[in-house]
């Protein structure tokens, strides 16, 4: 345990489902042998270890057992199997304000959840004018919590459990409170304890923020883990289960997080070559052999090209100039409504940009079994420069229901040259006046 800061260890949660609470009584008082209640697990068989100065992410749909798993770490809920093991000190931003008496001042609250959490009345002296400057809320500080807003209450919650130098900090959807200032002095913070090395462990339906800060992911669904590692994978497998996509019985098999080799360019916008044969527009392009394809295949798409400023097939593109992005999608069954996307990516998997034919309000119709359809998107690439993966994506409404007709994640590489990169994923194309 020397380098395990967490260690979890086949854990399990069972909840008993009463019908109606005459039933929890009888049972606690023996009146009846008969089983009044529902078994629901909410974790199932969970083990997994997280290093010292590792920073995981734990994702999943509502229901899914995150905060669970979270609450019985940092000793809330106790398992009904199997056991969790921490070591070191843990700040946990699970439900804020949860340990605040709305009668005390702030201040008085900063000392009530410092002597919870173990602290001295000496330690949290040092740390209360940082804590206070965090909050940022004032004069408030010295009136009772119940006058407070709602953003001032969590902005004070939050100060409290992250400025106590936790060795472990336990993180459940609370990086995105109070306004965008606020937000923003939140994520600072979390870099900071990152570059510290301390252990963060958290959870997220902010997928930019797991795939940007956590070195592993862990996904879980129905209460149970279905996949451990990569941030990356880890996401584009909880996209598949958003849909009802996972098949527990495909292995996972994420795009590989590097430039994938093809052959050159040199097809023109119809798929002809210079002596006018046609061919797979993606054949002149570097495509990854390890993509994510899913989908029911109502409608699938077989070919997708990027086009340079001249019209022609190329997966190296200049900054600044126009570039379109080119897909084909064969029907197999009618559908009535379908929406064909792209999303750029950069290496880690965090999504750039993209757009898709329902955003641009453009006039798509229906198709029928047998007919095909090719959509061009057309724009000007202000991206700086570096290596990106193209997505493609075919969905739409079926009965009402949103369904995936079709989707290629990491489908092939993009890369942009330029010459003047400025800061972030864009450039804003700044014009500089001195006077």
């Amino acid at each position: 345990m020397n380098d395990i800061a967490i260690h979890v260890d086949h854990l399990s949660k069972l909840y008993k489902l009463y019908d109606k609470p005459s039933d929890r009584l009888k049972e606690s008082l023996g009146l009846t042998r008969k089983k009044c209640y529902r078994e629901h697990y909410a974790l199932t068989d969970i083990s997994f270890d997280i290093g010292k100065g590792e920073t995981v992410g734990i994702i999943g749909t509502n229901g899914a057992g995150k905060s669970t798993i979270l609450k019985i770490i940092t000793g809330v809920l106790n398992p009904t199997q199997g056991e969790a093991v921490v070591d070191g000190r843990i700040s946990a931003l699970l439900e804020l304000g949860a340990g605040f008496n709305m009668e005390y001042t702030g201040i008085e609250n900063v000392y009530l959840n410092g002597t919870m959490m173990g602290f001295s009345e000496e330690e949290i002296d040092a740390r209360l004018e940082s804590i206070l400057a965090f909050a940022d809320i004032g004069k408030f500080a010295s009136q009772p919590v119940k006058t407070y807003s709602s953003g001032m209450f969590v902005r004070l919650a939050f100060a409290v459990a992250i400025n106590i130098d936790p060795e472990i900090l336990i993180v459940d959807e609370a990086l995105s409170v109070g306004d965008v200032f606020f937000q923003s002095k939140c994520y600072r913070k979390f870099e900071e304890f990152k570059e510290q090395g301390r252990t963060i462990l958290f959870v997220s339906h902010d997928l930019g923020s797991i795939t940007k800060y956590c070195d592993r992911a862990i996904l879980l669904n129905e209460g149970r883990k279905i996949f451990e590692g990569s941030p990356k994978e880890a996401v584009d497998i909880y996209k598949k289960v958003l849909v009802h996509q996972y098949d527990p019985a495909v292995p996972a098999a994420g795009a590989e997080a590097g430039r994938v080799r093809g052959t050159s360019g040199g097809l023109d916008s119809s798929g002809a070559d210079r002596a006018g044969t046609r061919a797979r527009w993606k054949d002149s392009l570097a495509v990854n052999p390890h993509l994510l394809e899913y989908g029911e295949k109502e409608a699938e798409i077989t070919d997708y090209a990027i086009l340079d400023e001249n019209g022609l097939i190329a997966g190296t593109l200049i900054k600044g100039t126009r570039f379109s992005v080119k897909m084909k999608v064969e029907f197999h069954e009618e559908i009535r409504e379908p929406i064909y996307a792209f999303t750029i990516k950069n290496l880690q998997g965090i999504e750039i940009t993209g757009t898709n034919t329902m955003y641009e309000k453009a006039d798509v119709q229906g198709k029928k079994a047998g007919e095909s359809q090719e959509i061009t998107f057309t724009q000007q690439l202000d991206l700086q420069g570096g290596e990106y993966l193209l997505s493609f994506g075919c969905t739409g409404y079926r009965d009402g229901e949103f369904t995936v007709f079709h989707r290629l994640y990491d489908a092939c590489s993009l890369t942009v040259v330029s010459d003047r990169n400025t800061v972030g994923y864009y450039d804003m194309n700044s014009e500089v006046t001195l006077s």
